[in-house]
């Protein structure tokens, strides 16, 4: 999916330099697995909540593969 298509649906886009992370609100059954697996890209009580350059990006990508409701996604640089 593109950033375009992702933004269109409602995903929020949170910037990182290797990797973006987009995020929709409206998906999220708040399974926690994102804060479990790694607080320091995935902060609900910091704001911006997500900081995708908080930890390598194929971390992020497979931490968000994991996401139980696909209210997250992310698209990689090239």
């Amino acid at each position: 999916m593109t950033e375009q298509e992702l933004l269109d649906k409602g995903y929020r886009k949170y910037s990182g330099k290797d990797i973006d992370v987009f995020f929709n609100t409206n998906i999220c059954e708040h399974s926690g697995h994102c804060v479990r697996s790694n607080g320091d890209v995935f902060d609900v009580n910091r704001r911006p909540w997500i900081i995708a350059d908080n930890a390598d990006s194929a971390e992020v990508a497979e931490i968000i593969d994991g996401c139980p409701s696909g209210a997250l996604k992310y698209v990689l640089h090239k």
